[in-house]
């Protein structure tokens, strides 16, 4: 649970970033938000994949 709300804060945080640079020059925003979103996938593809309901039981 507290994991999923400090990505939700996350997720404001970076957004309202990108918005900020964006109100003073969008072309660093796309950019800026092309790099978070490369980030956002390496860091879902680094976590282990999680464990099928065979491995689990005994």
């Amino acid at each position: 649970m507290v994991r999923h709300v400090l990505v939700v804060l996350e997720v404001v945080f970076a957004l309202t970033v990108l918005v900020g640079v964006a109100l003073v020059y969008v072309p660093a925003a796309l950019i800026l938000g092309g790099l978070a979103g490369v980030v956002a996938v390496e860091r879902a593809l680094s976590e282990p994949p999680p464990a099928s309901r065979e491995e689990v039981r005994p």
